[in-house]
């Protein structure tokens, strides 16, 4: 297994005598290294395909969940509005909430996971996010409802947040990016799901059946991940390991000081500190701040595009039920699901053939080319939907150029978000945190004022603003190809 975090070996023996001076010159104490071996069961690296999968599809859904329980209800807006004796925006308000604290959580969620592992925050967050999908079923008011559902979006952020961190403490560089994309479908299929879903539901059951729905998916999932959901950040494995060392060398003669490679000795207090700062300080990293623009951009347009849905397409000359309008949120979801099995493991083929073109050194850059399909696809299709829908073509028209808007989605995040994982490697989880929390902050909010340009632009021109400043971003991926090294290095970071 290649070192990780630099040049730490992690192909040493278990057990390994450290040369360092300053270790060594302990002269009643003898000094060993805690270390993966290359076919060591505990290294995550190196279990079996099957270990892998159980992992990556459980926290799949987890990052699948969520996402659908943020839009799930959007079919069901004028019936809540009427049931709860509330007004629409104050609806869609319950969106704002829960995608906000979506980007929030993983500011929590990912450094933590670096201090303490993966696995008890995703089944301890998600215990709570399910219990909170029950209370969000009986809400009396709206009140209610925007602050569990708020709450909700703050916990069951922790799929987004860790996912990219599991999934690189798994799989090689070389191997990552065609998994990633399976598991990067669950933020961008869950708010396309979820109308589809909804609208079925409420059509059939009601409005508050959404949440029960989700009560129990989320209930099976979280059981299925007690059980099956395996640890697979390596500090806190190796951590494990010395601990079970001490305490067998505690009961005999030996007097051996066992360390690992990353490990921090500081005070837990001091940790935590550091640990919670992390995703900030890689967030206003040049690289980290302007891409994150581009995915606020994306997750702002989508969520503006699909909270408006029903307003545009159950109006004349379509006249949709909820049920048809929630079939239309098929066009991006063929179009993620062709991305994913033909694009996306382009990316490894890309970066693995730059890479033997440098002379087997591999650059985070090497990440970035094809989402300069993105960077044509999303601007093209943006204006294509907007005059599509202004002059009330037939629906079809408008529903490919979502497809191709799913497309570009996709091939951009998920080289956006490798790059974040090779260029922060062993803080990938924060890395994707700071990432992400921008992205959250416009997908919640620039919904809320959607409807107000809509009504004094028209989608002609409302929606095409998202495409003037989609065509102003699409450069960001072919300038950081050439000089991304050059910035990480002027703004290299240290923990």
């Amino acid at each position: 297994m290649p070192p990780r975090n630099g040049g730490n070996d992690e192909e040493r023996p278990l057990l390994h005598p450290d040369g360092d001076a300053d270790v060594s010159s302990l002269r009643s104490v003898e000094t060993q290294q805690v270390s993966f071996g290359p076919d060591d069961e505990e290294n995550p690296r190196a279990w079996n395909g099957r270990k892998k999968m159980i992992n990556v599809t459980i926290i799949a859904l987890m990052a699948i969940l969520t996402p659908l329980a943020s839009s799930m209800f959007t079919p069901g807006i004028s019936q809540i509005a009427e049931d709860l004796d509330t007004n629409e925006q104050k609806v869609i308000a319950t969106t704002t909430g829960f995608v906000i604290c979506m980007g929030i959580g993983p500011l929590v969620w990912a450094p933590l996971s670096e201090e303490f592992g993966r696995r008890r925050l995703y089944i301890s967050c998600f215990a709570v996010f399910t219990a909170l999908q029950v209370v969000s079923a009986i809400a009396p008011n709206i009140d209610t409802l925007i602050a569990v559902r708020t709450v909700s979006g703050f916990f069951g952020s922790v799929g987004l947040a860790n996912g990219g961190g599991t999934i690189n403490d798994m799989y090689e560089p070389s191997q990552r990016a065609g998994v990633f994309g399976w598991y990067l479908l669950g933020p961008l299929l869950g708010p396309t799901l979820g109308p589809l879903i909804g609208g079925v539901i409420v059509t059939r059951l009601g409005w508050r059946w959404i949440y029960w729905f989700l009560t129990i998916v989320c209930a099976i999932n979280t059981a299925i991940g007690y059980f099956l959901l395996r640890e697979s950040y390596a500090p806190v494995l190796l951590a494990r390991q010395k601990a079970d060392l001490v305490q067998q060398d505690d009961s005999g003669s030996k007097k051996i000081k066992y360390h690992f490679d990353g490990e921090d000795g500081r005070p837990l207090s001091k940790k935590l500190l550091t640990s919670m700062k992390r995703p900030f300080v890689i967030f206003i990293q040049p690289i980290v701040l302007t891409m994150s623009l581009y995915q606020a951009l994306i997750f702002g347009t989508t969520y503006s595009i699909y909270t408006n849905m029903q307003n545009i397409y159950a109006e004349e000359p379509y006249n949709f039920s909820s049920e048809k309008i929630g079939l239309l949120y098929l066009g991006p979801g063929l179009g993620f699901l062709t991305c994913v099995r033909f694009i996306v493991p382009r990316i490894d083929t890309v970066f693995n053939k730059l890479t033997e073109k440098n002379g087997g050194k591999s650059q985070p850059e090497y990440r970035l080319p094809l989402a300069n399909i993105g960077s044509v696809l999303i601007p093209a299709s943006l204006f294509w939907f907007a005059w599509t829908v202004e002059y009330r073509t037939h629906w079809f028209a408008s529903i490919a150029a979502t497809y191709f808007y799913g497309i570009g989605q996709v091939v951009v995040i998920n080289a956006v978000q490798n790059y974040y994982i090779d260029s922060f490697s062993k803080y990938a989880a924060s890395a994707i945190a700071g990432g992400s929390v921008f992205r959250s902050l416009v997908g919640g909010v620039m919904p809320l004022f959607a409807p107000a340009l809509f009504e004094k632009l028209g989608y002609g021109w409302g929606i095409s603003v998202f495409g003037f400043v989609a065509v102003l971003i699409a450069p960001s991926p072919l300038l950081f190809y050439y000089f991304g090294e050059r910035v990480r290095e002027r703004f290299k970071l240290t923990f």
